[in-house]
């Protein structure tokens, strides 16, 4: 059974103090993620169960990385964008410490924009440009995957390696992992997004 809508509770919204913040940490570190919407009541908060979650996922786990993004960071972005399109949950997941809102906010604020203005992706038609069709049934990729697969370069002019493989050698028993042999023989490693 769903608790009540905050509306409906008495609880605290807008900013979190340091000693929410802290008493969220203890519970937590305590007690371990989970069973949200209990939390806040038996961590002694006035919030709702989603305000703690989200709290905690995007702001006070030890594991989040703090600041800017690295270079190799963007590029990342920028090659799992151009497969993956707006799947950020999924982006962020190969980021260590950065969460799904947090790539997506540094995509559409810094990384989109540098595109937009090296010429390497272009902006979508506005719905009224498009024309609906019933007999059209293409699939259509974001303007970034397009332009990027096609030119493969990054915002700087770099040559970009559309290929997510990783040095080594075979991956041997692997789930996640698939060898394949490249230049002359060499063989590489590709992290599966998929299964």
């Amino acid at each position: 059974m769903r608790n009540p809508c905050c509306d409906k509770q008495k609880t605290n919204k807008g900013a979190w103090s340091e000693q929410e913040d802290q008493k969220l940490i203890d519970y937590v570190q305590k007690h371990g993620e989970g069973n949200w919407n209990s939390l806040p009541k038996a961590a002694g908060l006035l919030r709702c169960g989603k305000s703690c979650r989200l709290r905690w996922l995007n702001y006070l786990r030890p594991d989040l990385k703090r600041g800017n993004f690295g270079e190799d960071e963007e590029d990342l972005i920028i090659k799992l964008h151009a497969l993956l399109g707006n799947r950020w949950s999924l982006i962020a997941g190969r980021l260590p410490g950065r969460t799904d809102n947090e790539v997506k906010n540094y995509w559409n604020s810094h990384l989109r924009r540098k595109l937009l203005s090296k010429g390497i992706i272009h902006r979508r038609p506005s719905a009224a440009k498009i024309k609906s069709s019933t007999e059209d049934k293409t699939v259509h990729q974001s303007s970034a995957a397009i332009s990027i697969k096609e030119k493969g370069v990054s915002p700087d002019g770099d040559r970009l390696d559309l290929k997510l493989g990783v040095s080594g050698g075979p991956a041997k028993h692997s789930k996640h992992a698939q060898s394949k042999e490249i230049n002359g023989g060499k063989p590489y490693t590709t992290l599966l997004l998929f299964k």
